[in-house]
């Protein structure tokens, strides 16, 4: 579901915009039935990268993270998995480097210093090339909504009946980027070890090139955020009632009401909560994290049906969306500080989200992986 649909002209720009949190309800009726939908993989001998190579130095700000053979995707245990996160498909990893934090806007405002880069939310927006995405016969927003800028979150008044509706808590706000990631007249000074935000796919691209880094697949995020156990529900294990202690998420009633149990109403500084058993913080939480996996709500099914364990998976081949055949995404993960139980409770490690590949919003940053060969053919 795309945010500009059944509303004013303005969310026309939703589809490049988009958040796609669903609520607790819409869980799929197998969530419950992972251990029986579970794929029976052939094991197929893997050279998997475990350790550390001795010769590799850990890059300053990562961590490394062990390869492993583990599920992917839903848990047996978690009664909020939905539809696209089973069934669980068996996979092996390599060993990697991963940032330790998402990227700062101190580490975001370097990269822009050094290279002038300028974000998705900063550009010009081409119409032409805008509609190539939009079903035909799409109107052309007006002049004064065709302007640069970002979506950013508001409060509603008043209880929500339709958690479908996104439009009651998300604005099109000209002015916003990462540099004023609350709209015209908000900043970032002081807020260097906040996570960048209201960035696109593009943008992080871009981080990456200049970093020598990547953004990580699915695979390798899931396996960072499992620590010692990547069959938790959460990154700190399967217990909910200590959600306020480990992740910036929405405490109260979504949309309304934030009782900042947590200690946070939006975004958090990155180490606020306790690092997951693999020294690794806020992947519960606080901002969604781009993927480099294309979204496709088919992606577990198909690759279940396989029958074999994937070594190293990159994703789907290809995009598809079935709420949206128009729809070009990558899967974003870990929830944000908007992340509720009542909404989309996407602070699970399994949990997966859908957003295109211009979209950029207040809640969307990223962190970024490196793999020894990598770092082996920078010598």
């Amino acid at each position: 579901m795309q945010l500009y649909k059944n509303i004013t002209l303005v969310f026309l720009l939703g589809l490049f915009f988009q958040c796609k949190d669903v609520k607790k309800s819409d869980a799929v009726k197998i969530e419950n039935t992972t251990t029986e939908t579970k794929s029976v993989s052939k094991k197929v001998p893997v050279n998997l990268i475990t350790e550390q190579p001795v010769d590799i130095e850990t890059p300053e700000g990562m961590v490394w993270v062990a390869g492993s053979k583990f599920s992917q995707g839903a848990v047996a245990q978690d009664k909020m998995v939905m539809g696209h996160e089973s069934p669980n498909v068996e996979v092996a990893v390599d060993g990697f480097f991963i940032d330790v934090t998402e990227v700062t806007n101190a580490q975001f405002s370097k990269f822009v210093k050094e290279t002038g880069y300028i974000t998705v939310a900063e550009r010009e927006l081409d119409w032409e090339e805008m509609k190539k995405q939009l079903p035909a016969g799409t109107p052309k927003p007006h002049d004064s909504i065709m302007q640069p800028g970002s979506l950013t979150f508001k409060k509603a008044k008043s209880a929500v009946a339709n958690l479908y509706d996104f439009s009651q808590w998300w604005n099109w706000t000209i002015g916003a980027s990462w540099k004023h990631p609350n709209g015209p007249g908000s900043s970032i000074k002081g807020l260097d070890n906040n996570p960048v935000v209201h960035i696109a796919y593009e943008d992080a691209m871009a981080y990456c090139e200049w970093s020598g880094h990547r953004l990580p697949t699915e695979a390798e995020w899931e396996l960072a955020a499992g620590g010692a156990n990547p069959d938790n529900i959460f990154t700190w294990g399967d217990d909910t009632s200590v959600l306020a202690k480990n992740a910036n998420s929405w405490e109260g009633e979504f949309p309304v009401t934030n009782t900042m149990a947590d200690g946070f109403e939006s975004r958090a500084p990155v180490k606020s909560y306790p690092p997951n058993e693999n020294g690794i913080y806020d992947m519960a939480g606080n901002v969604w994290e781009w993927t480099s996996d294309w979204y496709n709500t088919n992606y577990y099914k198909e690759a279940a049906a396989q029958g074999t364990e994937l070594h190293n998976p990159q994703g789907a081949s290809s995009a598809f969306n079935d709420r949206d055949p128009y729809a070009k995404e990558k899967v974003m993960k870990g929830g944000s500080f908007l992340c509720n139980a009542s909404y989309c409770a996407s602070y699970r490690i399994s949990a997966r989200m859908a957003t295109s590949l211009d979209s950029s919003l207040e809640h969307l940053g990223f962190r970024t992986v490196v793999t020894p060969s990598m770092l082996a053919n920078k010598k």
